[in-house]
């Protein structure tokens, strides 16, 4: 039960847009510095972790899909051969 709950909140998660989220930062992370003893201050606290886990996320997503990138080039390269390079005369 516990399991489904948290994966239905992850997908709602990741439906959102980080570009969104990225604008409400700043507003969860002023309530969560300014302490309270309430549950709204409880929810800023998880909201504001909520939108920094997906920018988290993001960040190593688009620097895994860099280095998978950079890897296929490297791979797609012809490869030189050292040494010598075997030449005919054409005529």
């Amino acid at each position: 039960m516990l399991d489904s709950s948290l994966d239905k909140i992850a997908e709602k998660i990741l439906s959102l847009d980080e570009a969104s989220l990225s604008g409400l930062w700043d507003k969860y992370k002023n309530r969560m510095e300014h302490f309270e003893t309430s549950k709204e201050w409880e929810k800023s606290v998880i909201i504001y972790f909520i939108i920094h886990a997906v920018r988290v996320k993001n960040q190593i997503f688009n620097e895994q899909i860099l280095r998978m990138q950079s890897q296929n080039r490297e791979t797609e390269k012809p490869k030189i051969p050292k040494g010598r390079p075997t030449l005919r005369r054409v005529k």
